[in-house]
């Protein structure tokens, strides 16, 4: 899934996709597509939300998820915070408007904390602090396969009359979003191949398609005076919840997966799984669930994903040199451990 990122980028303060993300922003402000060129660049954009979520059916592994059962504790505590911790603060969050957050922008703070987790980001943090990366790649897995139906449904119940799930939506839903992913699934194995040989410029198709939705989205929302409704002083409170939220979900992980009594290596995988979001799920999702309204909705989880990936690289870097100078990995004395008996 788009965008790529690996362990040598968490050094970098802005990531670059986060950077032509906000160009495309600016792109769209001063030149909206409007009349039949935004009626034209609607179909492509939905014809790369279909073509997105086919590819992230085809490449997400049913074997790593059948896999991941065995490790069904971590896997329920990620989704526990994906999918409960994350809507609870989110909800909570409305007693921020109007004095921090308008109600649009709620809204789009209120849909971050329903997208599923992240599977390039959360595997890149995981293997920088040494961690569990088997299981930080079982846990992207299953927080996408889930996030497919329960993001959906989630956003119907806690969102409302903003989301469009009448039959018609549900029907959008279904063919750009569901039917797509699902043929992807069934068209692993004969792709696979292809999808390998191809990784790079598919990775390109990926975050190109990914640009176009957000060009459409903030296209209508200048048209609707988007910039008149979010402020820079909106734009900052806005900033300093999403920091705020990151802060409460690493802060609630770590603790938990600490009482539960996980190893050095399990709880990093459920910090970075359990805290980071998909903008790559996330932004094309909101497209489809809010259409002409989506712009105001993704710009708190364009701001979250910047934070969470300066936060977060910071937090495994510093935990990479805390395992360099440690005597073992806890894994490792436990299996020293059991040989010795």
């Amino acid at each position: 899934m788009a965008p790529v990122f690996r362990p040598g980028r968490l050094r970098r303060v802005v990531d670059p996709y986060v950077a032509a993300l906000l160009g495309t922003v600016a792109l769209a402000t001063l030149l909206p597509a409007t009349g039949r060129t935004a009626t034209a660049v609607g179909w492509a954009a939905d014809a790369a939300i279909g073509l997105l979520f086919f590819l992230y059916g085809a490449r997400l592994s049913t074997r790593e998820a059948v896999d991941g059962l065995r490790q069904w504790r971590l896997q329920t505590v990620v989704a526990t915070s994906t999918f409960v911790l994350f809507p609870l603060l989110g909800l909570a969050a409305a007693g921020l408007v109007p004095y921090l957050l308008t109600e649009d922008l709620h809204t789009g703070l209120l849909f971050l904390c329903l997208v599923p987790s992240t599977i390039q980001s959360s595997i890149a943090l995981t293997s920088t602090a040494r961690g569990n990366v088997p299981a930080a790649i079982c846990a992207g897995t299953y927080s996408s396969l889930l996030g497919m139906a329960v993001s959906p449904l989630l956003a119907a119940w806690l969102i409302g009359s903003a989301v469009s799930f009448s039959a018609d939506g549900l029907l959008t839903i279904t063919t750009q979003l569901l039917a797509p992913f699902l043929a992807g699934q069934l068209a692993r194995r004969p792709l696979t191949g292809f999808l390998t040989r191809h990784k790079k410029p598919l990775g390109l198709l990926d975050r190109l398609s990914i640009l176009l939705v957000v060009y459409t989205a903030f296209s209508r929302g200048v048209a609707e005076g988007i910039w008149q409704q979010v402020t820079p002083i909106r734009l900052l409170s806005l900033l300093c919840v999403a920091t705020t939220l990151l802060a409460l979900a690493l802060t609630t992980t770590s603790l938990a997966a600490r009482r539960l009594g996980f190893s050095r290596e399990d709880r990093i995988t459920i910090v970075f799984c359990g805290s980071n979001k998909s903008l790559a799920t996330g932004l094309p999702m909101a497209a489809v669930l809010f259409g002409a309204s989506a712009g105001p909705v993704i710009l708190p989880l364009m701001l979250y994903h910047q934070v969470q990936l300066m936060v977060c690289a910071v937090i495994a870097n510093r935990w990479s040199r805390d395992a360099a100078t440690s005597p073992a990995p806890e894994s490792a004395r436990r299996e020293e451990t059991q040989r010795a008996c």
